[in-house]
């Protein structure tokens, strides 16, 4: 494939979008596949609630109710899939169980069947000197059950499971099933571990934080952690081996990817605890910053981009974006969102922003162990 320039995308967004033809899929149709669901003819409804005196339950409550609650969400879905984002052992970087709780809690009160399931990038086996985050990548499924057990372990994961009584799902091993996309950018047919394709209603879970790659990681770039590592890398080095062919962050493309491989309808956004500067982890540079936030839609890409606009990044600044909407998503500016909870401009932060590198640029992160 022809390799794109992130920059020349965000040019010609800048222009008004004609080159790429936003409003259609460059390649023709609309295909039938998940993100259909996120073309509607009203606007998209994002909520952004307050935590207030820590009391995360109550928030995550609020913003769903606010959404029109959880059996409107759930209707017609009995397998749900709750997806954190745990990149790995260091519970500054990662989700906070609370929020997971709360969420498998109103699925449970909703008499749903929910998981959680997760594919993490490093833990104890796979830390090795390397230019980015010291980890290298395994495909050994026994170093991939280590790793994932010792971050479900060591974050409460484990524990909140056996309380709650439902399963966690290693999303690195295990059965898996081949799922078409048709007009992959990177990918024809991308591989997923079977529960996935059984699950009707999966919802993204991502702390809010800032990405060396990315520029920010939220709803639909937590999806990177649903590549098995027993097929494409525990730290994904295929994926952007193989992204970075066709656009120079190696990461955008293939989020989209993997997004319309997956039945995404619900983002919620942990933004408790937010990280801002170099992320997404603490040792790599990432600085917290605290937001008492929780910010939920079932409409991912305009989740993910009010998220962005309370950070301070304008929509076309993320690379996510740009190829989301060259896939035929929605919305495409702010101004399509209707938010309900809190005003944007009582919330917003200007982010520390990070240095963000091609992926050419790190492409030695992930050597094999």
């Amino acid at each position: 494939m022809k390799k794109i320039n992130r920059r020349d995308f965000i040019k010609t967004l800048a222009a008004g979008g004609a080159a790429l033809g936003l409003g259609n899929i460059a390649f023709g149709c609309v295909p039938k596949s998940p993100q259909d669901a996120w073309l509607p003819e009203s606007k998209a409804v994002v909520s952004v609630v307050r935590i207030k005196h820590d009391d995360i339950d109550y928030a995550v409550r609020n913003a769903i109710d606010l959404l029109g609650g959880i059996k409107s969400i759930t209707t017609g879905k009995e397998r749900i899939m709750l997806k954190p984002n745990l990149v790995g052992p260091e519970p500054r970087d990662v989700t906070k169980p609370g929020v997971i709780k709360a969420l498998a809690q109103l699925m449970k009160e909703a008499e749903k069947d929910v998981s959680v399931g997760e594919g993490s990038a490093a833990a104890g086996p796979n830390f090795r000197p390397g230019i980015f985050g010291n980890v290298c990548a395994t495909k050994d499924r026994e170093m991939l059950n280590d790793i994932q057990q010792i971050v479900f372990d060591t974050l409460g994961y484990s524990d909140l499971a056996k309380s709650l009584k439902i399963p966690l799902i290693n999303l690195h091993t295990g059965e898996m099933s081949k799922v078409p996309i048709p007009n992959g950018f990177v990918f024809k047919k991308i591989s997923l571990h079977h529960s996935l394709t059984e699950t009707d209603l999966l919802c993204s879970v991502p702390m809010m934080k800032t990405h060396g790659l990315a520029t920010v990681t939220l709803g639909m770039k937590n999806l990177i952690g649903v590549y098995p590592g027993e097929i494409y890398g525990t730290v994904r080095s295929e994926v952007h081996r193989a992204a970075a062919r066709v656009e120079e962050s190696g990461t955008a493309s293939a989020i989209v990817d993997m997004v319309r491989a997956n039945k995404l309808g619900l983002v919620v956004v942990d933004a408790s605890t937010a990280m801002q500067g170099q992320g997404p982890t603490v040792n790599g540079g990432g600085q917290l910053l605290k937001m008492d936030l929780i910010i939920a839609g079932t409409n991912p890409l305009a989740t993910d981009m009010v998220a962005a606009s309370i950070m301070g990044f304008r929509p076309e600044e993320i690379s996510t974006f740009v190829w989301a909407w060259k896939a035929g998503m929605r919305p495409k500016n702010l101004n399509e969102i209707e938010i309900r909870g809190k005003k944007l401009q009582d919330v917003s932060k200007n982010f520390l922003r990070p240095t963000v590198y091609p992926w050419a640029a790190i492409s030695a992160y992930g050597p094999p162990c």
